[in-house]
């Protein structure tokens, strides 16, 4: 055989290869059309005739229960309509996608629910990456489309009392289990909706799960112990995402008991154990620019309100003038965490915060 008709048979056999190849491909992709569709039909389905005041009037137990049934029913129907017949793990699959679509937060409410992911980052429709046990990933998650993104973005915000739009393109927000919501659109983010999730450990951690993971030792939880009780002023400093505020959320469970303690935060993400608790969050402006409430004010008036100490979420600026003097008026043991690299960056980010409170010094 020559060599030329060895490189017409190997090119004869590529094309046969890929000719193999491309009908799966085309039929994964028209599988994956059909599966969409179907989902789309259910949900249109699900919303006219599956009434929420109906679900509302049924016992707390039985409510997720029920709908599940009707989104069987109704995607049963469906899939005999559109000739549609999956595999049983496709279909327990595509029934878990619906229930999350109707009930939940969409595609991401598997990530969610698992506790090895800290944080999940939405970048666009095909692009979900999560932080696994320290580690980035991609995963295989996707979106319909941006509008699909954005549905679950105002989902997660419409019940907060906050709102999302071209005026107010960023949201500061939480889910019911404290986990912290940041979210940007257009014109903000160039190219689509972006949601990121920073999830919380449903169990708070004690003292003793940093000195087991290696955070500190034992005789530094014993001097931080001894400083929370002796009523020391304490300011957690660290990097993005260095564990400021688990660090002080830990701190805090030192405090006794029976003092008054006040919180105050951006995004409520503080899970404090006491009985004497007072939480406050911030506001920002509504869509008239009208309605703004600081970390600064909320300061200025919990001084009014008899605490025995504060806990503010983060100083980044004004506010940290007030906290100061709190915490040189009678309040001490009050904490706090800011954004520094090292003890000594702190002091003078401090410096710095405290000018921008606009008095003349």
């Amino acid at each position: 055989m020559s060599l030329l008709q060895k490189r017409l048979m190997e090119q004869r056999m590529n094309q046969t290869d890929q000719n193999q190849t491309a009908v799966p491909k085309s039929q994964t992709y028209a599988r994956k059309q059909i599966w969409q569709q179907v989902k789309e039909t259910v949900l249109k389905r699900v919303a006219e005739y599956v009434s929420p005041e109906e679900i509302e009037q049924l016992p707390a137990g039985e409510q997720e229960k029920y709908l599940n049934d009707q989104i069987r029913i109704i995607l049963d129907a469906v899939m005999k309509e559109m000739k549609f017949s999956p595999a049983r793990a496709e279909y327990h699959r595509l029934i878990a996608e619906l229930v999350s679509e109707v009930n939940g937060y969409g595609p991401i409410t598997p990530l969610l629910a698992d506790p090895e992911i800290n944080e999940i980052m939405v970048n666009g429709p095909d692009q979900v990456y999560v932080e696994r046990l320290g580690q980035l990933e991609l995963t295989d998650i996707v979106f319909k489309d941006h509008n699909h993104v954005m549905h679950i973005i105002e989902k997660i915000v419409a019940p907060l009392g906050k709102r999302i739009d071209e005026a107010s393109p960023m949201v500061d927000a939480r889910l019911p289990d404290g986990s912290r919501i940041n979210a940007t659109i257009p014109p903000v983010s160039i190219d689509g909706p972006v949601l990121t999730i920073r999830k919380f450990a449903t169990k708070a951690l004690v003292m003793s799960d940093l000195i087991r993971a290696g955070t500190l030792t034992t005789n530094m939880a014993v001097f931080l112990k001894a400083c929370v009780e002796g009523r020391l002023n304490i300011i957690v400093a660290g990097g993005t995402s260095s564990g400021k505020t688990t660090t002080l959320n830990v701190l805090t469970s030192f405090i006794p008991n029976h003092e008054r303690v006040i919180t105050i935060e951006d995004a409520a993400e503080l899970q404090l154990q006491q009985d004497h608790v007072i939480r406050m969050e911030a506001r920002p402006a509504n869509i008239e620019g009208k309605g703004r409430i600081s970390i600064r004010e909320l300061v200025i008036n919990s001084l009014r309100m008899r605490p025995d100490r504060l806990i503010v979420g983060e100083v980044r600026g004004a506010e940290t003038l007030d906290m100061m003097q709190a915490m040189n008026t009678g309040h001490e043991g009050s904490m706090t965490t800011a954004h520094a690299n090292s003890p000594r960056d702190l002091l003078s980010r401090m410096e710095t915060m405290v000018l921008m409170a606009g008095v003349d010094m």
